[in-house]
């Protein structure tokens, strides 16, 4: 087995990539500090096609020069929109059809292997704080609460890996 060199791998060109048919997913990060961690998930969020990401509260926005160094290019290829308050991208997506999901740890959450998408369906996936997690006022609003299986003594992760994880998982789901 021989490692592929970048220039074998099949990319999009920044042209491509904004007409290409996206995961019709929005991420949502809910006063996210870290720009590092902001600009993980816009690398994220290009790897798997996402629709957009709306940048909320605190959670800096580009450019940034902490943002683009894990972000890679993906500022100019992925979407994204600034809110004051979260609560407010959470009304424009609800307005525009998409079900809210909150990833948190909370009562009656569903664990993230047992979530089945549901076909045609628009999701808005929130992601908290790397201190306090999602907004309760958030998590109030959202229609779906999904949790992170997790089995050690922690039961956290950092903010950029759990955007990882569930939307890999997520449209793994929904491309099927």
């Amino acid at each position: 087995m021989r490692k592929l060199l970048n220039e074998e791998l099949p990319r999009l060109s920044k042209e491509e990539f904004k007409k290409h048919q996206k995961t019709t997913v929005v991420i949502v990060l809910d006063n996210v500090r870290s720009r590092l961690n902001v600009g993980s998930v816009f690398r994220t969020a290009d790897a798997f096609l996402i629709e957009a990401i709306y940048l909320c509260g605190i959670t800096g926005v580009p450019p940034n020069r902490e943002i683009h160094k894990t972000a890679l290019g993906a500022t100019d290829t992925v979407s994204w929109k600034y809110f004051a308050a979260t609560d407010e991208a959470i009304i424009e997506l609800k307005k525009e059809a998409f079900k809210i999901i909150s990833i948190e740890q909370a009562e009656n959450a569903t664990m993230l292997n047992e979530f089945v998408p549901q076909k045609g369906e628009k999701y808005a996936v929130v992601f908290g704080n790397e201190v306090e997690g999602v907004a309760q006022e958030v998590v109030s609003a959202s229609d779906i609460v999904i949790e992170i299986p997790q089995y050690g003594m922690k039961h956290s992760l950092n903010i950029a890996v759990s955007v990882g994880v569930v939307i890999w998982d997520l449209t793994c789901k929904m491309r099927k």
